[in-house]
């Protein structure tokens, strides 16, 4: 739409008293924006050390395209999200519709260029970064309220808002974990841009609508919640400038141009294809296993599951604790419209709704709040198309700035007249010191995986994928730990952990292979092979299970030999490691020892030959034929095989103590 057409149709003819400032002598505090910028800054100063966490390996140390530096950044552009990490095509669309979100993993390109695999800096950005949108959501929502709220008792309107919004503990998955930041930069470019089409509205310049465009253009490559903005900026105008919304939905247009480029630019990389509905637990929460298959919810269950969701999102913007990053099945079980909760998150989103209805005509502060949480919200819901997962902290991140709108308006209209400024205040500084010191200890944390997951879990004790999690960490975890008792609970409590999650999730695949891990380094081998032989009927192609399999064998096989005398199944299994991996000269090598202890020579004497075949330069491998040479009487040989060990290794024989 060209710059002649906007100013006579919705500058010209709708505002009837542009202001440019408030018209009232009651002027902002200029400090109020600094003061959440430092709040908002200091509540997460405690994550600058921390290292890596959750879903960073995906798109900053583990990403093929962002560990390249600046160079990697074309590909960043040209593929999905997750190509960079799974490095192929059809694992990067594991969720529906995939993700095209190129900008922020051009940010840590850089920045990988800058320090390498270090957080160091990333946390730092994130800090900036967060500390910076408190800073431009307090300037937005004085320019909103300066034409129709001028006056002393909204003058900190906008500060309580802000201050609420900026210490939140919601916010802290985002915060604290540098993959956040495609909610950070989203959101600021979200409500920059609402700041510039105000701007333009009031000033009537159509160069602050084309800054709107770009911001926008600039979130959605961000994150895709940007777009939700298409209905907040009307819903702005007509709220908040006294005009029709058809002409607030026709000023709009100045960023559609920008949605249309994202869309055409997304749909050119990762296609129209939707990715479906996955029927795979942790890529589809509202499936169900009935005998040994996964269907879907039927439409109650997941109406009624998706309206608990919504009521928890409010009661953890009310009363933020216990906080987990993990949400997944069956953390938020199968809901009927029988369970009471349900019930009552379907009333209190009614009474939101009839909120919204009694303010509308007067252009109410609370019911523009409310809206703005429903649309904000109303992406990440499951309603208008399926995300993959069910419910997060991060996804309030957008929606989170209405709750505080509307607790700042009822501080504001009804407690301001009881007890003036001060009292509002002192009311908002203490919600706020119970929400900073919330995410002050919240944020510790997120210090690194092993933490996080070990401490999540034990909220999260329903959810298979915090639960595999946490067991993975323990095992890895156990590998560094000096203390032999330690490690035996370590990864006793990793094995409890993953079996609950193969009970939530019978046919998790990764929770088997990380059970037989634990189960390997337990030395219950019996059960680890047990473990490895259910992951690759589940997944017949899982290389990983294969090779770890394979090493169970051979070290069951050794353990049933050395340990417990059975020779018998030392053979089977060791057999069966070589099945698995004939290139394992280890395993070729007990095999024969286990055929000579039986006086089994000639059977030992082959596999000894195998080892030296394998390992031309092992003394040790021409040692070991020389003694199987000479239980088969060939001297000779036995000799020939001395005399090739000792001109690999002149000490070896001083080394086996002859």
């Amino acid at each position: 739409m060209t710059q002649k057409k906007h100013k006579p149709t919705v500058v010209k003819q709708n505002i009837k008293q542009v202001s440019v400032a408030p018209p009232t002598n009651v002027k902002p505090v200029h400090w109020h924006g600094w003061l959440v910028f430092l709040v908002g800054a200091v509540v997460y100063l405690n994550t600058v050390f921390h290292d890596f966490t959750q879903d960073d390996a995906i798109v900053i140390y583990d990403n093929m395209f962002t560990t390249q530096g600046v160079k990697g950044i074309p590909g960043l552009f040209k593929y999905d999200t997750f190509f960079g990490f799974f490095k192929e095509e059809g694992k990067a669309n594991l969720v529906s519709g995939g993700r095209y979100r190129p900008l922020t993993p051009a940010m840590f390109a850089v920045e990988y260029s800058l320090v390498g695999k270090n957080p160091f800096l990333g946390h730092f950005l994130n800090i900036i970064l967060y500390g910076f949108l408190c800073f431009v959501i307090y300037k937005t929502l004085v320019l909103l309220l300066s034409f129709s709220y001028n006056s002393e008792k909204y003058l900190y309107f906008s500060l309580v808002a802000t201050l609420i919004y900026a210490v939140h503990p919601l916010h802290t998955e985002v915060v604290a974990n540098i993959k956040g930041r495609d909610e950070i930069v989203s959101m600021l470019a979200s409500i920059g841009a609402l700041f510039f089409m105000l701007k333009g509205w009031d000033k009537q310049k159509t160069s602050y609508f084309f800054i709107a465009a770009v911001l926008i253009f600039f979130g959605l490559l961000s994150k895709e919640n940007t777009i939700t903005f298409l209905a907040v900026i009307p819903l702005a105008l007509y709220f908040f400038r006294n005009v029709s919304l058809a002409n607030a939905i026709l000023t709009s247009t100045w960023v559609w141009p920008s949605v249309i480029l994202f869309l055409i630019i997304r749909t050119s990389v990762l296609g129209f294809d939707t990715g479906g509905t996955p029927m795979e637990l942790m890529n589809n929460p509202f499936i169900k296993l009935v005998g040994e298959n996964y269907v879907p919810f039927s439409g109650t269950e997941k109406l009624a599951t998706i309206i608990f969701i919504l009521g928890k999102y409010l009661t953890l913007l009310v009363f933020p604790h216990p906080l987990t990053h993990d949400y997944y099945p069956r953390h938020i079980d199968i809901m009927t419209f029988s369970n009471i909760f349900v019930i009552l998150s379907a009333i209190t989103y009614i009474v939101l709704m009839y909120f919204v209805w009694k303010g509308w005509k007067e252009r109410k502060i609370y019911s523009f709040a409310v809206l703005y949480f429903l649309a904000t919200t109303s992406i990440i819901s499951n309603i208008v198309f399926p995300i993959g997962t069910n419910m997060s902290e991060r996804f309030m991140f957008m929606p989170s700035l209405g709750f505080a709108v509307l607790l700042a308006y009822v501080f504001i209209e009804y407690l301001y007249p009881k007890f003036s400024v001060k009292g509002v205040m002192v009311l908002t500084s203490l919600i706020c010191l119970l929400f900073a010191g919330k995410t002050f200890t919240r944020n510790m944390v997120w210090k690194n995986d092993f933490t996080l997951f070990t401490t999540d879990v034990k909220t999260s004790t329903k959810s298979a994928k915090v639960l595999n999690a946490a067991g993975g960490a323990l095992t890895v975890e156990a590998q560094s730990e000096t203390d032999p008792d330690k490690k035996r609970k370590m990864n006793e409590e990793a094995v409890k952990y993953l079996n609950e999650a193969i009970k939530v999730h019978p046919t998790y695949k990764n929770a088997y292979l990380i059970r037989g891990n634990a189960l390997f380094y337990l030395e219950r081998f019996d059960e680890a092979i047990e473990s490895y032989e259910n992951c690759v009927k589940l997944a017949p192609d899982f290389t990983e299970a294969f090779k770890n399999m394979a090493v169970a064998y051979r070290e069951g096989g050794k353990f049933a030999g050395e340990k417990q005398g059975n020779l018998v199944k030392a053979e089977g299994y060791l057999q069966r490691a070589i099945q698995l991996n004939p290139e394992d000269p280890e395993a070729v090598r007990l095999l024969g020892v286990a055929y000579g202890v039986q006086q089994k020579h000639d059977l030992a004497l082959e596999q000894f030959i195998k080892v030296t075949q394998m390992t031309p330069n092992s003394a040790q491998a021409y040692i070991n034929l020389q003694n199987a040479y000479n239980h088969v009487g060939r001297k000779d040989l036995a000799e020939q095989s001395l005399q090739k060990a000792l001109s690999l290794d002149k000490d070896i024989m001083q080394k086996q103590g002859r």
